[in-house]
């Protein structure tokens, strides 16, 4: 269709005009006959980040998701059949939290299922939010909850992003907690454990207490806390001291050796002999390890069951017990596991601990070193990083629990090696990006932990046969077979078991741990892309082209997906990563909802409109940062002014009359189309390099060039020329539109839109992408343009400093310039309204002079 060209053209009401009609005629679908027909070559598929499904989006999802979208609509253009899905990341802590607040609530596994609940409150205003103040409700009430408010949720992201003119196919959704995602999600999980790649152990947890879950390494955050270093006497066989330095005194009942650096002289002749723990009088090794820092404290440290994850290399690597005494809920455990070796005073100080939380006991311990005399001096004030859950608002704790794993080469050099020639393969954009994948890889400390102690979210596919005393035999899980996926073991009975059987002995018992949503995550590409369930759409969309993403998720996101991929098809997930910068606000401070600087899009587009905001996204490149006052959107009022100028240029070149059959023929608009040709090329290479910021650079510089000089040059020619003269003007002026519409389209998806269809059937997002041959300007432009255009500012100067209007007639100048000039002399004369205009010829003139003879009055 086409529309008529508005009196006054305007970019309010443009998107709710062509979303409408993008959706209508289906111009972003995946024709998925037409892309079997072309080619596996001629498919550019994108692995969509699926947004968490929680809250609302950020200006940040706004700034990479444009990046994403900006190479997606410049693939279409290019001929490439898109397959561009979009799914919602709808499980995990963070809904969990969501929904608690919103709806009053917390699960308790324990209750039983309620028909109809109804929640106490919905919205979560005026609540504390504290778990003692929320209704305990069954697990399936729970998940309904987390269903019912996920769903409303994602209803608003997707309006967002079609405000904003993402140009994804929405037949092609997917979330991450439905039953394609589940399927897929425990379908790899079993080959994982069927392979040997997926395995249970009894190990030290990373452990938040407030969520109470396990928390992978990927998910860590380091926060800078206050804290201080308390001096402690240990007490050596021969009656004298050792003095250690600790952050954490609280932990001396689970103390189980110390150690120092074997090249520290200090202590070389304690190495093999025991000292005493202070309070508890338990014997403990000293012990020799390179980890030590001499330089740190007094040189010899504690070793905690567990105070860090040093404790946990120390405990590992020496061979030494478990004195755990912190519980899940980060309180002191009623019993310690070395009880039967405290004296007499040491059981009675730990009676006192126990059920305290860790602040509580650490400032009972200190009262209670300073009453034996063991705490020398005062407590040092100190301030150092502490290792915090990413959603979290508590330290972690490293507990003991039975946890799944996946192999992800920490303790594997082989898959190791595979994980680091698969970075290889993929080109990163910017390639610098590339070291933080490597160096996350090269610093993998243990293999990735998946269990989750929650609620909402993929259930691991197993359960375990009870012996007959009804403990459960974890070493032979009972899986399910694929055709029976998705399975949630704790309402499914297991394989060859009937309901009744569950929780009795020579019974079963199924899991309750959930995957970690990125368990789910890492499988976007098999998700969106029908793994196993559609061979013929998977064998045409993978690997994919594109993966776009923000640089903070290189360690979770993007390897996990890397080492799915690897794991199950023995190759890299896609060709090409797209690494988006974080957006900082004016005191440079990375944007965060947990540091309470975040912009929500929705005023800007409403303000600005969505061209403005996508132009904002554009003028950076991948990888770079970009600096956003919300206070003050320089970047997106500039990007409004020129979407305005797009509408208003093209309407003022279409008011010119057009004769049929016109040709360019007029030295300066073959030259102006030359130039145009030199931009075609450079941007077109830009978008092909995922340079998009460039792309759009050389292209505005040309259209403010082709608006503010060329067309005021050749307007008079356009308006009230003769002949070829004025055939020439209005053909290059079309032709010049024609191109910069589908060279902006990217960027300014709606103003494109709604100038193109003035005079084209179809959308200008699937027209062809531009190229130099169309314009037929195979020459390389002369610099008659610019020339001409130095020469124009020069008559402006000159009118200028004359005092005298633009509009003031001119009886006779004198230019100095090129002697190319006078190829568009004519049109100087017309836009500079100078009757006589005389041109001394001075190519080494660098600024055109122009010098005002006579001015009329």
């Amino acid at each position: 269709m086409t529309s008529a060209i508005p009196e006054k053209p305007a970019l309010e009401g443009l998107e709710a005009t062509w979303r409408e009609v993008w959706e209508r005629e289906g111009t972003f679908r995946f024709d998925r006959d037409a892309a079997l027909a072309a080619g596996k070559d001629a498919v550019f598929s994108v692995d969509t980040p699926p947004p968490t499904a929680s809250g609302s989006l950020h200006i940040g999802h706004v700034f990479s998701y444009t990046h994403m979208d900006l190479v997606a609509r410049y693939q279409r253009m290019s001929g490439k059949h898109l397959f561009f899905p979009m799914g919602w990341d709808d499980n995990g802590l963070p809904t969990e939290r969501r929904v608690q607040n919103y709806y009053g609530v917390r699960c308790d596994p324990t209750l039983p299922y309620v028909h109809d609940f109804v929640p106490p409150q919905e919205g979560g205003e005026g609540t504390s939010g504290k778990a003692a103040d929320q209704q305990p409700i069954s697990r399936r009430n729970f998940v309904e909850l987390c269903e019912r408010l996920t769903a409303e949720d994602e209803k608003q992201f997707e309006e967002l992003w079609r405000t904003l003119g993402l140009s994804v196919d929405w037949a092609l959704t997917y979330r991450t907690i439905g039953d394609e995602a589940q399927r897929a999600a425990q379908r790899a999980f079993l080959r994982n454990l069927a392979r040997g790649e997926a395995y249970q152990a009894d190990a030290p947890t990373l452990w938040d207490v407030t969520f109470r879950t396990a928390v992978a390494q990927a998910e860590l955050e380091d926060k800078e806390q206050p804290a201080a270093y308390h001096r402690v006497s240990f007490h050596t066989p021969d009656g004298g001291t050792i003095e250690i330095e600790t952050t954490r005194p609280e932990l001396l009942p689970a103390c189980v050796a110390l150690v120092a650096h074997p090249d520290d002289e200090r202590y070389q002749g304690l190495f093999g002999t025991t000292v005493t723990t202070p309070i508890f009088g338990v014997e403990v090794p000293v012990l020799a390890h390179h980890l030590a820092q001499k330089d740190k404290g007094s040189g010899i440290a504690m070793i905690c069951t567990f105070g860090d994850v040093t404790d946990v290399v120390w405990w590992r690597e020496l061979d030494l017990p478990n004195r755990a005494i912190i519980g899940f809920d980060g309180r002191i455990l009623p019993e310690s596991p070395a009880e039967g070796l405290f004296t007499d005073a040491g059981r009675a100080a730990y009676a006192e601990l126990a059920g305290k939380t860790v602040f509580s006991a650490k400032a009972r311990i200190v009262e209670l070193l300073g009453e034996s005399g063991d705490l020398i001096g005062e407590p040092r004030k100190i301030s150092h990083p502490v290792k915090f859950f990413e959603k979290g608002d508590k330290p972690l704790e490293i507990v003991s629990t039975r946890q799944w794993y996946i192999a992800n080469g920490a303790r594997d050099a082989e898959l190791k090696e595979r994980l680091l020639a698969a970075g290889r393969e993929i080109d990163f954009h910017p390639d610098f990006m590339r070291v933080r994948y490597e160096n996350w890889v090269g610093g993998l400390t243990g293999d990735w932990l998946i269990s989750r102690q929650r609620f909402f979210g993929v259930p691991i596919p197993v359960w375990y046969p009870l012996d007959a005393d009804g403990e459960p035999v974890r070493e032979r899980p009972i899986v399910p077979t694929e055709a029976s996926l998705p399975v949630d073991p704790s309402s499914d009975a297991a394989p060859g078991y009937e309901e009744s059987q569950r929780g009795v002995p020579g019974g079963f018992v199924g899991e309750l741990d959930i995957m970690d949503t990125w368990a789910t995550s890492s499988l976007t590409p098999q998700i969106a892309g029908g793994w196993e369930t559609d061979p013929e759409l998977f064998g045409l969309v993978f690997p994919y082209a594109l993966r776009s993403q923000g640089q903070d998720i290189i360690r979770t996101w993007l390897f996990s997906t890397v080492l799915r991929a690897q794991l199950e098809h023995g190759e890299t997930p896609w060709k090409h990563a797209g690494i988006s910068g974080f957006i900082v606000d004016p005191d440079r401070k990375k944007m965060s909802k947990s540091k309470g600087n975040v912009v929500t899009p929705q005023g800007l587009l409403e303000e600005h409109g969505s061209d403005a905001v996508r132009y904002w996204a554009a003028s950076s490149r991948l990888g770079t940062d970009a600096a956003f006052d919300p206070q003050n959107p320089k970047q997106i009022k500039i990007g409004r002014r020129l979407a305005i100028k797009v509408l208003n240029a093209a309407k003022f070149v279409y008011s010119f009359p057009y004769p049929e059959g016109a040709a360019v023929t007029e030295p300066l608009d073959l030259d102006m189309l030359s130039e145009l040709a030199r931009v075609i090329d450079q941007a077109t290479r830009a978008y092909e390099e995922y340079d998009h910021a460039r792309a759009l650079e050389v292209t505005e510089q040309f259209f403010w060039t082709f608006c503010d000089d060329y067309l005021e040059l050749v307007k008079e020619r356009a308006y009230t020329g003769e002949g070829a003269g004025q055939a020439s003007a209005v053909a290059a002026l079309r032709a010049a539109i024609n191109v910069l519409l589908r060279l902006l389209a990217p960027v300014l998806p709606f103003a494109t839109e709604e100038v193109w269809r003035w005079t084209h059937e179809g959308s200008v997002h699937t027209a062809t992408w531009p190229t130099v041959l169309e314009l037929g300007a195979l020459s390389e432009p002369r610099g008659l343009l610019p020339a001409v255009s130095a020469a124009l500012i020069g008559i402006r100067r000159a009118k200028t400093d004359a005092k005298a209007s633009q509009k003031t007639d001119v009886l006779s100048a004198t230019l100095a310039g090129p002697a190319m000039l006078a190829e568009a002399a004519g049109d100087l004369r017309a836009v500079g309204r100078i009757a006589r205009l005389d041109l001394v010829t001075a190519d080494e003139v660098a600024v055109t002079d122009v010098v005002l003879a006579e001015v009329a009055e």
